[in-house]
Protein backbone atom coordinates (compact mmCIF):
# COMPACT_ATOMS: atom_id res chain seq x y z
CA UNK A 1 0.00 0.00 0.00
CA UNK A 2 1.58 3.63 -1.28
CA UNK A 3 1.66 6.17 2.03
CA UNK A 4 3.01 9.46 2.58
CA UNK A 5 1.30 12.64 0.53
CA UNK A 6 -0.50 12.44 -2.52
CA UNK A 7 1.25 11.99 -6.23
CA UNK A 8 -0.67 14.92 -8.28
CA UNK A 9 -2.63 18.07 -7.86
CA UNK A 10 -6.46 18.74 -7.44
CA UNK A 11 -7.94 19.24 -10.88
CA UNK A 12 -11.35 20.83 -11.87
CA UNK A 13 -12.81 18.02 -11.14
CA UNK A 14 -16.06 18.73 -13.49
CA UNK A 15 -17.67 15.83 -14.28
CA UNK A 16 -21.35 14.58 -15.90
CA UNK A 17 -24.05 12.01 -15.19
CA UNK A 18 -23.30 9.10 -18.55
CA UNK A 19 -20.00 11.62 -19.23
CA UNK A 20 -17.79 7.91 -19.46
CA UNK A 21 -20.36 5.59 -20.90
CA UNK A 22 -18.50 4.99 -23.30
CA UNK A 23 -14.85 3.73 -21.57
CA UNK A 24 -17.17 1.55 -19.42
CA UNK A 25 -18.74 0.16 -21.93
CA UNK A 26 -15.32 -0.75 -23.68
CA UNK A 27 -14.59 -1.99 -20.40
CA UNK A 28 -17.59 -4.04 -20.03
CA UNK A 29 -16.96 -5.86 -23.33
CA UNK A 30 -13.27 -6.18 -24.14
CA UNK A 31 -11.96 -6.71 -20.48
CA UNK A 32 -15.37 -8.99 -19.23
CA UNK A 33 -12.70 -11.87 -19.18
CA UNK A 34 -9.95 -10.15 -17.46
CA UNK A 35 -13.02 -9.00 -14.43
CA UNK A 36 -14.29 -12.07 -14.59
CA UNK A 37 -10.86 -14.69 -14.25
CA UNK A 38 -9.57 -12.17 -11.62
CA UNK A 39 -10.24 -13.26 -7.86
CA UNK A 40 -12.73 -10.50 -6.61
CA UNK A 41 -11.24 -7.35 -9.03
CA UNK A 42 -10.10 -4.03 -7.38
CA UNK A 43 -11.00 -1.35 -9.79
CA UNK A 44 -9.81 1.98 -9.45
CA UNK A 45 -11.76 5.60 -10.22
CA UNK A 46 -9.04 7.51 -10.27
CA UNK A 47 -9.73 11.53 -9.79
CA UNK A 48 -13.43 11.30 -9.93
CA UNK A 49 -13.89 15.05 -9.53
CA UNK A 50 -15.95 17.31 -7.56
CA UNK A 51 -18.84 14.56 -7.58
CA UNK A 52 -18.86 10.88 -7.28
CA UNK A 53 -21.09 10.29 -10.28
CA UNK A 54 -18.26 8.42 -12.65
CA UNK A 55 -17.31 6.07 -9.91
CA UNK A 56 -21.00 4.98 -8.60
CA UNK A 57 -21.70 4.80 -12.93
CA UNK A 58 -18.77 2.22 -13.13
CA UNK A 59 -19.43 0.14 -9.54
CA UNK A 60 -23.11 -0.42 -11.03
CA UNK A 61 -21.91 -0.99 -14.60
CA UNK A 62 -19.39 -3.75 -13.72
CA UNK A 63 -21.69 -5.82 -11.15
CA UNK A 64 -23.37 -6.58 -13.88
CA UNK A 65 -20.55 -8.61 -14.70
CA UNK A 66 -18.87 -9.20 -11.39
CA UNK A 67 -21.50 -8.39 -8.08
CA UNK A 68 -18.03 -8.55 -6.01
CA UNK A 69 -16.32 -6.44 -7.55
CA UNK A 70 -14.66 -3.65 -5.41
CA UNK A 71 -14.83 -0.22 -7.42
CA UNK A 72 -12.83 2.63 -5.15
CA UNK A 73 -13.07 6.33 -6.42
CA UNK A 74 -9.94 8.08 -5.45
CA UNK A 75 -9.73 11.52 -4.64
CA UNK A 76 -7.03 14.45 -4.16
CA UNK A 77 -9.17 16.72 -2.61
CA UNK A 78 -10.30 15.61 0.60
CA UNK A 79 -13.28 17.46 1.21
CA UNK A 80 -14.54 15.41 -2.40
CA UNK A 81 -13.80 12.66 -0.41
CA UNK A 82 -15.94 13.26 2.57
CA UNK A 83 -18.79 14.11 0.47
CA UNK A 84 -18.47 10.87 -1.06
CA UNK A 85 -18.64 8.81 1.40
CA UNK A 86 -22.36 9.25 1.96
CA UNK A 87 -22.93 7.10 -1.24
CA UNK A 88 -21.06 3.88 0.63
CA UNK A 89 -22.15 0.83 -0.32
CA UNK A 90 -20.33 -2.68 -0.41
CA UNK A 91 -18.39 -2.98 -2.99
CA UNK A 92 -17.91 0.54 -3.48
CA UNK A 93 -16.03 2.96 -1.12
CA UNK A 94 -13.21 6.63 -1.35
CA UNK A 95 -10.51 7.37 -0.13
CA UNK A 96 -8.14 10.07 -0.08
CA UNK A 97 -4.95 9.99 -2.72
CA UNK A 98 -3.39 10.52 -6.34
CA UNK A 99 -1.60 8.28 -8.88
CA UNK A 100 0.23 6.08 -6.20
CA UNK A 101 -3.31 4.05 -5.45
CA UNK A 102 -3.30 4.08 -2.26
CA UNK A 103 -5.32 0.76 -2.15
CA UNK A 104 -3.79 -2.43 -0.14
CA UNK A 105 -4.51 -5.05 -2.98
CA UNK A 106 -3.24 -4.12 -6.51
CA UNK A 107 -6.10 -2.75 -9.10
CA UNK A 108 -6.86 -4.87 -11.70
CA UNK A 109 -8.16 -1.29 -13.68
CA UNK A 110 -7.32 2.04 -13.05
CA UNK A 111 -9.37 4.46 -14.88
CA UNK A 112 -8.22 8.02 -15.30
CA UNK A 113 -10.78 10.47 -17.49
CA UNK A 114 -9.93 13.70 -17.88
CA UNK A 115 -7.06 14.01 -15.50
CA UNK A 116 -3.63 13.94 -17.04
CA UNK A 117 -5.62 16.31 -19.41
CA UNK A 118 -4.78 19.32 -17.00
CA UNK A 119 -1.29 18.44 -16.48
CA UNK A 120 1.88 19.43 -18.86
CA UNK A 121 2.97 17.16 -21.76
CA UNK A 122 6.46 16.12 -19.77
CA UNK A 123 4.66 15.01 -17.04
CA UNK A 124 1.88 12.38 -17.97
CA UNK A 125 5.03 9.85 -18.57
CA UNK A 126 5.81 9.95 -14.78
CA UNK A 127 2.35 9.40 -13.68
CA UNK A 128 2.01 6.83 -16.12
CA UNK A 129 4.91 4.88 -14.62
CA UNK A 130 3.76 5.54 -11.04
CA UNK A 131 0.51 3.90 -11.90
CA UNK A 132 2.06 1.23 -13.60
CA UNK A 133 3.95 0.23 -10.60
CA UNK A 134 1.16 -0.53 -8.50
CA UNK A 135 -1.11 -2.65 -11.15
CA UNK A 136 -2.04 -6.23 -10.76
CA UNK A 137 -0.57 -8.74 -12.83
CA UNK A 138 -2.52 -8.61 -16.26
CA UNK A 139 -3.67 -5.32 -15.17
CA UNK A 140 -4.62 -2.14 -17.16
CA UNK A 141 -4.42 1.93 -16.75
CA UNK A 142 -7.26 3.42 -18.56
CA UNK A 143 -6.25 6.86 -19.79
CA UNK A 144 -8.72 8.94 -21.18
CA UNK A 145 -10.33 11.85 -22.38
CA UNK A 146 -13.40 13.19 -23.48
CA UNK A 147 -15.80 15.99 -24.03
CA UNK A 148 -18.55 17.29 -21.14
CA UNK A 149 -20.82 15.34 -21.90
CA UNK A 150 -18.94 12.07 -23.52
CA UNK A 151 -20.04 12.13 -27.10
CA UNK A 152 -16.54 12.37 -28.13
CA UNK A 153 -14.16 9.99 -26.18
CA UNK A 154 -10.59 8.65 -26.76
CA UNK A 155 -8.01 6.73 -24.31
CA UNK A 156 -5.36 5.07 -23.92
CA UNK A 157 -5.07 1.20 -22.51
CA UNK A 158 -1.62 1.25 -20.67
CA UNK A 159 0.03 -1.92 -18.96
CA UNK A 160 2.75 -2.87 -16.33
CA UNK A 161 4.89 -3.65 -19.42
CA UNK A 162 3.67 -0.15 -21.44
CA UNK A 163 0.74 1.31 -23.82
CA UNK A 164 -0.97 -1.12 -25.36
CA UNK A 165 -3.75 0.09 -27.69
CA UNK A 166 -5.63 3.77 -28.68
CA UNK A 167 -9.38 4.04 -28.80
CA UNK A 168 -11.67 6.57 -30.11
CA UNK A 169 -15.32 6.27 -29.45
CA UNK A 170 -17.52 8.91 -30.66
CA UNK A 171 -21.29 9.47 -31.29
CA UNK A 172 -22.07 9.50 -35.09
CA UNK A 173 -23.65 12.92 -35.18
CA UNK A 174 -20.93 14.41 -33.05
CA UNK A 175 -18.50 14.87 -35.93
CA UNK A 176 -17.99 15.55 -39.57
CA UNK A 177 -14.52 13.75 -39.87
CA UNK A 178 -12.92 11.75 -37.47
CA UNK A 179 -10.14 13.87 -37.13
CA UNK A 180 -12.61 16.34 -35.30
CA UNK A 181 -11.62 13.86 -32.40
CA UNK A 182 -8.19 15.34 -31.75
CA UNK A 183 -9.10 17.51 -29.55
CA UNK A 184 -9.59 15.34 -27.05
CA UNK A 185 -6.75 13.12 -27.71
CA UNK A 186 -4.79 11.61 -24.25
CA UNK A 187 -1.90 14.07 -23.19
CA UNK A 188 0.30 11.24 -24.07
CA UNK A 189 -0.83 12.20 -28.16
CA UNK A 190 -2.93 15.46 -28.02
CA UNK A 191 0.80 17.59 -28.88
CA UNK A 192 1.96 15.12 -31.72
CA UNK A 193 -1.20 15.54 -34.13
CA UNK A 194 1.54 17.11 -36.42
CA UNK A 195 2.64 16.09 -39.62
CA UNK A 196 5.63 13.48 -38.99
CA UNK A 197 4.14 12.22 -35.92
CA UNK A 198 2.40 8.38 -36.59
CA UNK A 199 -1.16 9.64 -34.54
CA UNK A 200 -1.40 12.40 -37.38
CA UNK A 201 -1.21 9.80 -40.18
CA UNK A 202 -3.70 7.62 -38.44
CA UNK A 203 -6.11 10.64 -38.15
CA UNK A 204 -5.44 11.63 -41.87
CA UNK A 205 -6.42 8.14 -42.57
CA UNK A 206 -9.22 8.04 -40.88
CA UNK A 207 -10.29 11.04 -42.43
CA UNK A 208 -9.79 9.32 -45.77
CA UNK A 209 -11.36 6.35 -45.52
CA UNK A 210 -14.41 8.18 -43.75
CA UNK A 211 -14.74 10.14 -46.95
CA UNK A 212 -14.56 7.21 -49.72
CA UNK A 213 -16.89 5.51 -47.37
CA UNK A 214 -19.36 7.88 -48.29
CA UNK A 215 -21.72 5.90 -50.93
CA UNK A 216 -22.31 3.96 -47.58
CA UNK A 217 -23.81 6.60 -45.97
CA UNK A 218 -27.28 6.17 -47.36
CA UNK A 219 -27.39 2.47 -44.97
CA UNK A 220 -26.25 4.96 -42.10
CA UNK A 221 -23.41 6.16 -40.41
CA UNK A 222 -23.06 3.34 -38.73
CA UNK A 223 -22.08 1.24 -41.83
CA UNK A 224 -20.27 3.42 -43.20
CA UNK A 225 -18.08 3.54 -39.89
CA UNK A 226 -17.66 -0.07 -40.08
CA UNK A 227 -16.85 0.28 -43.83
CA UNK A 228 -14.38 2.98 -42.78
CA UNK A 229 -12.01 0.38 -40.25
CA UNK A 230 -12.50 -2.23 -42.67
CA UNK A 231 -10.92 0.21 -45.28
CA UNK A 232 -8.26 1.47 -42.76
CA UNK A 233 -7.55 -3.16 -42.12
CA UNK A 234 -6.91 -3.15 -45.53
CA UNK A 235 -4.45 -0.83 -45.79
CA UNK A 236 -2.18 -2.22 -43.05
CA UNK A 237 -3.88 -0.53 -39.89
CA UNK A 238 -3.24 -2.96 -36.55
CA UNK A 239 -6.90 -2.58 -35.34
CA UNK A 240 -8.28 -4.54 -32.77
CA UNK A 241 -11.83 -6.22 -31.86
CA UNK A 242 -13.55 -6.71 -34.50
CA UNK A 243 -17.34 -5.11 -36.43
CA UNK A 244 -19.05 -5.63 -33.21
CA UNK A 245 -17.47 -3.08 -31.52
CA UNK A 246 -16.73 -0.70 -34.66
CA UNK A 247 -21.03 -0.74 -34.65
CA UNK A 248 -20.74 0.86 -31.49
CA UNK A 249 -19.05 4.37 -33.06
CA UNK A 250 -15.35 2.54 -31.73
CA UNK A 251 -12.25 1.92 -33.16
CA UNK A 252 -8.73 0.89 -31.43
CA UNK A 253 -5.69 0.73 -32.77
CA UNK A 254 -2.10 -0.67 -31.33
CA UNK A 255 -0.46 1.19 -29.99
CA UNK A 256 2.99 1.22 -31.72
CA UNK A 257 0.96 2.62 -34.93
CA UNK A 258 0.37 5.95 -33.33
CA UNK A 259 3.28 5.79 -30.58
CA UNK A 260 5.10 9.70 -30.13
CA UNK A 261 8.30 9.23 -32.47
Amino acid sequence: MASGKPIGTITRGTTNPNRLRRVDRWITGTQRTLLKSTGQPLVVDLGYGRTPTTAVELHGRLQKIRPDVNVVGIEIEPERVSAARSLERPGLSFRQGGFEIPTTARPILVRAFNVLRQYSEHEYAAHWATVQSRLAPRGLFIDGTCDEIGRRSTWVAVSANGPVSLSFSVRFDAFTLPSDVADRLPKALIHRNIPGEKVHAWLQAMDRAWLAAAHQASFGSCQRWITMCNSLRADGWPLLGSPSRWRLGEVTVAWDAVAPA
